[in-house]
């Protein structure tokens, strides 16, 4: 049979939407353009939910959370150059938290290249710093190829963004060729031989503690690492940004190890004999700005986790390096004997009662008629297990990742790359994949206003998700720098916010203003009732600039 006769030519357009298909796709997010309209034809009638946002950061953040909370790539479309470069935050995000997403440009026509043509833009020269691969697909018949390409390059090894290009023409040509089949995430097995040298590194440790973050993760490996832990009485810290893969509530979970972290338990970890570093790079803000460990010689006993073998050894020299996914170590581990014991076991208990101290948001009192650790504390009790927060960056952010209690996986929705005007396009995603569960974000008045325009987003799928708003006036983290650093010299830093609440009603949402800590509950739970999308306007006292300092302290060098 011949290739002509099996297969009936398409539009090139609809060929890339069916790959899409093939793959598992059911929702993209998008801002639309004239330079892919085939593909926006072929989404006409593919059963694909389509998500129209306001802005391309916008719509790629969305895709990273997507791919964040389900582990299959995240999938944005979007036009040329403008819109490209408004994605590039997304990107950027993707790489550095290493999230699978895939990228698609709407490019020029093949014959206008090099021109200086409308909108034209290199995007392998553009993006090829901050993706795992970028291509541009010149013939349509190969479309099949680069998409199966790109669907397992965002996921293999440590998983991140892909750029694909699609020139315009290209998109309309017809073409007769065959579909890809799905891709799969491929994984190895760790070898006897290390795993035998583990084994007898972990029966020797008196004071093991495992730091856990990155991606690969999903709800059986997070509840294997917890039965992993409490089998070897080994403490669990978290890396930054990544509370949901140790519920707050298990015994060895010790904290998390972000930007402000717990004196005591950076001590506990410069004391271990052994660190098991399982998923995550030990990047800049989890190793301190790399001062926790000696470089490359760690000066502890290192064994390393990691999915990708070019991050294993490439800044710690690690005693046991295994190029695999937390998921397949930890079931490699199962068979493992116990190795707890009751010094051990103690251990444990102390840095989790430590860690229970440390995050108790009673415990915290602040300048101002709102207090946030009772917010905090409200919020904990308020909501259920399986809500997802999502946050973008700023000082805000430490109220949620201190003293929030995380219970489960995929439950947590932020950042690892301090990217502002995360959290309400990451909030918008999660409500659209989970309509059934609570989604709340947490802003800061300047990082709500990167991305506020998906508000509109929220109110066009009547996705009732809440925003607690925290305004304090400023650009409270650049300011808290800046007193130290320059105390007394307010340069750039202050901001004129608009009315929140009125900014949420006139999208046709639901609005609160909050300035005392006993109107929080009722407007949380009047927004909550809505059914719509809902901004909770909180105005906190300027002086209040982290949960433990305030200005005045901080300008007195305090």
């Amino acid at each position: 049979m011949t290739l002509s006769s099996a297969v009936q030519p398409r539009l090139a357009g609809h060929v890339l939407v069916d790959q899409l298909r093939v793959h598992g796709v059911g929702h993209v997010f998008c801002v639309p353009g004239e330079s892919y309209l085939a593909v926006l034809d072929g989404l006409y009638d593919a059963g694909i939910e389509v998500t129209v946002c306001r802005q391309e950061g916008g719509a790629a953040m969305m895709a990273e959370a997507h791919g964040k909370l389900t582990g299959r790539p995240g999938v944005c479309l979007v036009t040329r150059a403008p819109g490209a470069s408004n994605a590039m935050a997304g990107v950027h995000i993707a790489s550095q938290d290493s999230t699978p997403l895939i990228l698609l440009v709407g490019q020029i026509g093949r014959a206008m290249r090099d021109r200086g043509a409308f909108q034209e833009m290199d995007y392998r020269a553009v993006f090829g710093s901050q993706v795992k691969w970028a291509a541009e697909i010149d013939q349509a018949e190969r479309i099949p190829e680069y998409l199966s390409r790109a669907f397992h390059v965002a996921v293999s090894g440590r998983p991140g963004p892909v750029v694909l290009a699609l020139p315009e023409d290209m998109l309309t040509e017809m073409v007769a060729v065959a579909d890809a089949r799905p891709y799969q995430v491929l994984d190895t097995a760790p070898p006897a031989d290390q795993l035998t040298a583990l084994a007898t590194l972990l029966s020797k440790a008196q004071r093991p503690l495992a730091i856990v973050g990155g991606s690969r993760w999903d709800a059986r490996a997070v509840d294997d690492l917890a039965a992993f832990a409490q089998r070897h009485a080994i403490p669990v810290a978290v890396q930054f940004r990544r509370q949901m893969l140790c519920p707050v509530e298990h015994p060895c979970f010790a904290g998390d190890l972000g930007l402000g972290a717990d004196p005591a338990l950076l001590a506990a970890i410069r004391a271990s004999d052994l660190i098991l570093a399982v998923g995550g790079r030990l990047s800049e803000v989890p190793s301190q700005g790399y001062t926790l460990f000696g470089i490359p010689e760690a000066g502890q006993t290192l064994v390393h986790v990691h999915p990708d073998p070019s991050e294993l050894n490439r800044v710690y020299r690690a005693d046991v390096a295994l190029a695999c996914s937390p998921g397949a170590w930890l079931r490699a581990m199962a068979g493992l004997p116990a190795t707890a014991t009751a010094a051990r076991q103690a251990r444990c208990q102390q840095l989790h009662a430590a860690r229970a101290a440390w995050s108790d948001p009673l415990r915290i009192h602040h300048p101002g008629a709102l207090q946030m650790g009772a917010v905090m504390a409200y919020l904990n009790q308020a909501l259920p297990d399986d809500a997802i927060l999502a946050n973008g960056a700023g000082n805000y952010a430490t109220w949620l990742h201190r003293f929030y209690r995380f219970r489960g996986y995929g439950t947590q929705l932020a950042p690892t790359s301090g990217s502002m005007g995360y959290g309400l396009p990451a909030a918008v995603a999660a409500k659209r994949l989970y309509p059934q569960r609570p989604v709340v974000c947490f802003a800061g008045d300047g990082c709500f206003m990167m991305h506020g325009q998906e508000f509109a987003t929220a109110v066009q799928y009547q996705l009732p998700i809440v925003v607690v708003l925290i305004d304090n006036g400023m650009f409270g983290t650049i300011r808290m720098h800046q007193e130290r650093h320059y105390p007394g010299r307010v340069s750039a830093t202050a901001l004129r916010n608009p009315d929140f609440a009125a900014y949420a009603r006139a999208f046709g949402g639901h609005g609160e203003r909050v300035e005392t800590t006993a109107e929080f509950q009722p407007a949380f739970e009047r927004a909550m009732a809505s059914g719509l999308p809902a901004i909770v306007h909180c105005l906190i006292d300027p002086e209040t600039i982290t949960p433990t300092k305030t200005l005045s302290q901080l300008r007195a060098g305090q």
